[in-house]
């Protein structure tokens, strides 16, 4: 993941000028001098030792690039030395090791984020926008399937309930944005499919309870192989009106009901806009900007941690949901 990250720094535009790599931290000192040797950052510190580096170069953020196992620790860490954080997903590895990580940036006066970069493509841009328009009228429903079969190797074929934890973070935090609503419970059954390769819970289905009686459902696997959905998953959003279908890719297909009568109201096409704001639509680059932003400014970002725990608590709801075959209430 550091690469990605290293790749957005190194490439765009929203962030050229803006920080400078002064230190790289890896529990193997070689992984982390190959990646300052890729991206030519020669002046960098390199080091096995977190705190030692944070006291040698004091910066003023720090990458949280971990696997979730480490990510309290380091968080804790930067911020104990002034440090703004912003973190991978998913932001901790239960909801009240997260609600601590909240506690503890509040405490230090840091902002403490999460790179939830799939709000930052323009697909999610253009349907928050329509649904704010009302041009499908009141939301009623939203519904989305995740089908891929991906064969990472590593550290998330061990995980346990992995889809859910790794993946469907994004997906919900999705779910949760573009329509603006809160989670309130879940219903969720997870599986782990004949022939899966993972570990543990590679699949789940899950019925989440919104506010103004929305219903969100999630269908996902990361163990199906033959017909592979986009990485933002296939998406119909029902209104009062109309529906919107989105492939979580380029195809956006919407219709409202063009008159009053017959059995099967006609219906007519409506286009869904670009986002006004193609800053917002760059990924990892636009969420590290929108960081920057916050931070210059003094304002909470829109990925800071104590909102972004509502999307954790979609997925630990879930989690306890599948282990107890019981509806869970969503609490922060």
């Amino acid at each position: 993941m550091s690469k990605g990250w290293l790749s957005a720094l190194a490439g765009s535009d929203l962030l050229k000028g803006r920080v400078e790599v002064v230190g790289l931290v890896d529990i193997d000192r070689k992984t982390a001098e190959a990646r300052a040797a890729e991206f030519d950052l020669s002046e960098a510190v390199i080091g096995t030792d977190l705190q030692a580096v944070l006291a040698e170069t004091r910066p003023d953020i720090l990458f949280d690039v971990v696997i979730p196992a480490a990510r309290h620790s380091v968080v804790e860490t930067g911020l104990a030395h002034g440090c703004h954080v912003l973190s991978e997903k998913p932001m901790a590895t239960t909801l009240d090791a997260g609600r601590a990580l909240v506690a503890e940036a509040e405490k230090a006066g840091r902002v403490h984020a999460v790179v939830q970069n799939r709000r930052f493509i323009a697909g999610v841009r253009r349907i928050r926008r329509f649904l704010e328009s009302g041009a499908i009228g009141e939301l009623t429903g939203l519904h989305c399937d995740f089908f891929i079969g991906a064969h990472f190797g590593g550290f998330r074929e061990e995980m346990e309930n992995v889809l859910l934890l790794d993946m469907a973070i994004h997906t919900l935090d999705a779910a949760r944005f573009m329509p603006g609503k809160t989670p309130l419970a879940v219903y969720c059954h997870e599986t782990n499919p004949r022939g899966s390769w993972y570990a543990h819970g590679a699949a789940a289905n899950a019925i989440f309870e919104f506010s103004d009686d929305v219903v969100f459902t999630y269908r996902g696997s990361w163990a199906a192989e033959g017909a592979n959905t986009s990485w933002e998953s296939a998406w119909r959003f029902i209104g009062t009106k109309g529906t919107l279908l989105w492939d979580g890719a380029d195809a956006f297909e919407a219709r409202v009901v063009a008159n009053d009568t017959g059995f099967l109201r006609e219906l007519a096409p409506m286009e869904v806009p670009d986002p006004t704001d193609l800053r917002q639509t760059h990924g990892h680059a636009s969420v590290i900007a929108e960081f920057l932003d916050a931070i210059s400014v003094g304002r909470t970002p829109e990925t800071a941690s104590n909102d972004n725990i509502k999307s954790l608590a979609m997925v630990f709801g879930a989690i306890e949901s599948a282990r107890t075959k019981k509806r869970v209430e969503i609490t922060l």
